[in-house]
């Protein structure tokens, strides 16, 4: 299996997102099953559904918290574990380019 920050992401079809108050609701409309994320989980997210690409994702999210490099990309690969787990993102090829690992968010 491909390393899920080195990985394109793709969010499915089916997946509704509803955002309250920083936080987010995670609709799966074919299996009718709901997820829920905090504020950190929802900027995570929107950064993936907006590039694709975790390595993007973590350096904004660092540079939006203040965050642990380190901490983040750990935060981000268990995130992105469990909504693959979940069918509501698929890890895909690696990013050839590295995505944007050294590159300013």
């Amino acid at each position: 299996m491909t390393e899920p920050l080195a990985a394109r992401i793709q969010v499915s079809p089916k997946v509704m997102v509803q955002e309250l108050d920083g936080e987010s609701v995670l609709l799966d409309v074919k299996s009718e099953r709901y997820y829920g994320l905090d504020d950190v989980g929802t900027r995570m997210w929107q950064h993936l559904a907006e590039r694709g690409d975790p390595a993007t994702a973590c350096a904004r999210i660092v540079a939006e918290y203040g965050a642990d490099e380190a901490t983040v990309r750990r935060d981000l690969a268990e995130l992105i574990g469990k909504l693959a787990a979940a069918g509501l993102v698929t890890v895909g090829d690696p990013i050839e380019d590295g995505g944007a690992a050294g590159q300013a968010p």
